[in-house]
């Protein structure tokens, strides 16, 4: 497997609406797309992301992957197992939102509190073309969104409502961590 290089805010691919992917491209287990889905896996994991999006990789590219166990930016978090979702769309929004602390790798070593519902209903494609649906709450639907929003090209910025509760990481480990984020 391939660690891919991953796009920092100001590259032009992370503002753009990604295209859909062709269920047909999917192929076998082996092909092109199976080997760069391996790869933005590897890629998360290794930049100890908890979601990647493909345009986060230079690909213009409706695919996103997720996982999460036990990472010290979200402690207390339910794990999502290994995750591959392809042309996902997000509907059915909750009425209530959150407030949460959110990283991105495109913006390393910034942290900012961003409003996210609560549930979303989730339809997308798995790895292998077959349909997926799901209620999504909690922390899995803040990572959903937030990973779907690459897609339409955009980053958590541009979810914030108050820029002032923006932090480089270091500061927001020491002045922001402790408190609880008020809606």
């Amino acid at each position: 497997m391939a660690l891919l290089k991953v796009a920092k805010l100001g590259n032009p691919i992370l503002r753009q609406v990604a295209k859909q992917v062709n269920l047909k491209e999917l192929g076998g287990q082996h092909g092109e797309l199976q080997c760069f889905i391996d790869d933005m896996i590897d890629t998360m994991r290794e930049e100890d992301g908890v979601g990647l999006a493909a345009p986060q990789v230079n690909r213009s590219l409706q695919i996103v992957v997720l996982e999460y166990e036990n990472n010290e930016r979200y402690p207390g978090e339910l794990s999502i197992p290994v995750t591959v979702l392809v042309n996902p769309v997000l509907s059915d929004f909750g009425l209530e939102k959150v407030l949460g602390w959110e990283s991105c790798l495109s913006l390393a070593d910034f942290r900012g509190l961003v409003p996210r519902y609560t549930s979303v209903t989730l339809k997308a494609y798995n790895r292998n073309g077959d349909k997926v649906e799901k209620r999504a709450t909690g922390f899995e639907a803040v990572v959903l969104q937030h990973e779907i929003d690459h897609l339409h090209g955009k980053v958590f910025l541009d979810r914030m409502e108050d820029l002032t509760q923006l932090a480089y990481q270091e500061e927001f480990e020491e002045f922001w961590l402790k408190k609880k984020p008020v809606l």
